[in-house]
């Protein structure tokens, strides 16, 4: 045991003595003044060198916290962490400038960046669907987007943003419409036809005059006939024929053409 001991101490006592014979990084930026830091972290940004940029950024608020540049440098960087991939750090960056800077001119686009954040994650749900199945994807993130547009036009309904998020937030009600509605309809052909009910109802009450209403009142009609409840059938089909008396639904069914998502 005796013998172990001295050998795990000279092993430790070698390995310290090699990590001196390391080179030392050399930071290139010690003694860069605000002016270029800022200057730098901004070029990488605008060339697409966002994790250098965020080092950057870093820097300039750890070493200049008070200085012309530090509330610049605060929206940059929550900017360069969404485009590098970072949402938590993003987000977790957008809340802290609207906590230290609530009345700061250009807080109604940090506002709108907290929109995009999850609005650009969840394109997933029209936009970039490859192989997964929309069943199994979490609405969460649109949901979230869909407060922050909220907000943002809550506190600046004229903005120069609130045309671009009122747009974003009709094209997120209807991509959580048709997600409902999707999942309604992945229930109908395994006959859940409770299941299916209840998910074409929430779609119907919670996002209503959206293009995915007419699908979710055929749903609920196919499935209270499946059920054999009949009143209830007749009442879905009566508010759907009063809002869609011409509805494609009538003659084709639940099959279609082509996927919802290509559509858009």
């Amino acid at each position: 045991m005796r013998s172990l001991a001295v050998i795990a101490a000279l092993f430790l006592a070698m390995l310290l003595a090699g990590c001196g014979l390391l080179p030392e990084v050399k930071d290139e930026t010690l003694g860069w003044s605000a002016n270029k830091l800022y200057a730098e972290a901004k070029q990488a940004l605008n060339e697409g060198g966002y994790d250098t940029a965020i080092q950057y950024y870093e820097k300039l608020e750890s070493r200049f916290p008070y200085g012309r540049f530090a509330q610049q440098a605060q929206i940059d960087l929550a900017y360069a962490y969404w485009k590098s991939g970072e949402k938590e750090s993003a987000l977790a960056a957008c809340e802290r400038f609207i906590k230290l800077h609530p009345n700061h001119p250009n807080v109604d686009y940090i506002y709108y960046l907290r929109g995009l954040i999850n609005f650009n994650e969840n394109m997933g749900l029209l936009g970039y669907i490859s192989q997964q199945d929309l069943t199994e994807r979490d609405p969460k993130g649109a949901r979230e987007s869909f407060d922050a547009f909220r907000e943002l036009l809550a506190r600046f309904p004229e903005g120069k943003y609130a045309d671009d998020a009122r747009l974003r937030m009709t094209y997120l009600v209807d991509a959580l419409a048709q997600l409902e509605v999707h999942v309604a309809r992945y229930y109908m052909k395994r006959g859940a036809f409770v299941a299916a009910i209840n998910r074409a109802q929430y779609a119907v009450k919670t996002y209503p005059d959206v293009p995915a209403t007419e699908e979710a009142l055929f749903i609920m009609v196919r499935a209270y006939d499946e059920l054999g409840m009949n009143d209830l059938r007749d009442d879905a089909e009566r508010v759907m024929r009063q809002n869609f008396p011409n509805s494609v639904y009538y003659t084709r069914g639940l099959t279609r053409e082509e996927p919802w998502w290509k559509l858009w």
